[in-house]
Order: structure tokens, then C-alpha cells, then sequence
């Protein structure tokens, strides 16, 4: 049975007001479409009190007004950890202006070997900019817990030879110090680039 014809014209009217305020909300500044997962408002990732390569301890307070970039690894990594630096230079870079405003961080999950001389030539190699972070062995576990990170240690054929099985996942914080999204290296430097540019806006 057909519908009488007031009762059409409201559902059309409805059906109207749904697309304006579908197509309103995708123009809105706040439908950023990030590249990288949004856990924006996540209840882990919070922050770090660590000391830095230089020996200065080092919270997100320091980098206020920067989006923040926190990957976890190891000096001794034979790719993905190197890697992940390079392309995050390259982020940078690709930021023109506005790459004074990314700071990099790299936590070190074996700080065992990666001493803080080892850790300062480490980060030189990739930006003098970016700062390395070594926990103390008391201090790895309950930081790689703060971030839902995964490392092991998987012995080697000699004591001092053994390597870190860890995740390659980076956090990015945003200026006001906020954990806004997890990133892979799959999204490229080019696409971290855009999304950080779309949290300095």
C-alpha cells in the first residue's frame, strides 16, 4: 500500500537532512583521515620520564608545541630499526619548514649494549635532532607496558652476540602532548609526513 503522500515527503525531507549532515560532518576539520591507525583518546601510550642519550631526563612536557615521534628499538637492529630513523629523517625532511616542529625519539630496548655513547653516534647517523631514551632494566618492563610494546631476547652463539625481538610500530603524540596515532613503516615517510602535517595544523 502506497504511502500517503505527506508521510513520503517527510521521509524524503529526512532522508535530505541525513546526507547534508553525512556530507557536512566528511568536510568538517575534524574528519581528519589519517594514513596511520587514530587511537586518539587511547588509555595507554600516556608519557615516559627517561633519560636521554645527552643524560638529561626527559618527559613529553619537554616537547610541547612538537608532534612527537616514539619508536622502540635497538642500535644493533639490522634493518627495521634503521629503517624506520631513515624514513623518519625523510619525514622531516618532507615537512619542509614545519620538520622543526617533529621531534624523534628512540627507546631503547637493549640497554644492555646501547650505552649512552653507543646511542649518541647511533642517532647522529640519522638526524642530530632526534634523541635517543634508555631506560634502565628496571625501568623496560614497566615502559614497554605503558605502550603495549613486545620485546624478548633471543641468545646468540656467544653471550654478548644474542638480539631483540621487539615491535615496530611508532607512537605519534600530538603539539599539546596528546598519543594521537600508532604508525607502521608501510605507511611510507611520505604518508607519516601528511599526517603529521595534519596534526600541525
Amino acid at each position: 500500500m502506497n504511502q500517503p503522500l505527506p508521510v513520503r515527503r517527510q521521509a524524503i525531507r529526512a532522508c535530505a537532512a541525513t546526507l547534508v549532515a553525512c556530507l557536512l560532518a566528511a568536510c568538517s576539520p575534524d574528519a581528519q583521515k589519517f594514513k596511520s591507525i587514530d587511537i586518539t583518546g587511547a588509555d595507554y601510550a600516556k608519557g615516559f620520564a627517561l633519560a636521554d642519550h645527552n643524560g638529561a631526563q626527559r618527559t613529553l612536557a619537554d616537547f610541547k608545541g612538537k608532534v612527537v615521534v616514539v619508536f622502540f628499538g635497538f642500535t644493533q637492529c639490522p634493518d627495521v630499526c634503521p629503517t624506520a630513523l631513515a624514513d623518519l629523517a625523510e619525514v622531516k625532511r618532507l615537512l619542509g619548514p614545519q620538520g622543526d616542529k617533529l621531534q624523534g625519539l628512540f627507546v631503547s630496548v637493549d640497554p644492555e649494549r646501547d650505552t649512552p655513547e653507543v646511542l649518541k653516534a647511533y642517532m647522529t647517523n640519522f638526524d642530530p635532532g632526534f634523541l635517543a631514551l634508555r631506560p634502565t632494566a628496571e625501568q623496560l618492563p614497566e615502559v614497554a607496558k605503558a605502550f603495549k610494546i613486545f620485546y624478548k631476547k633471543v641468545e646468540g652463539p656467544t653471550p654478548t652476540s644474542y638480539t631483540m625481538e621487539h615491535s615496530a610500530g611508532s607512537y605519534v603524540f600530538d603539539p599539546q602532548g596528546r598519543v594521537r596515532l600508532y604508525t607502521r613503516q608501510a605507511v611510507g615517510a611520505q604518508g607519516l609526513a601528511e599526517d603529521l602535517a595534519l596534526l600541525l595544523k
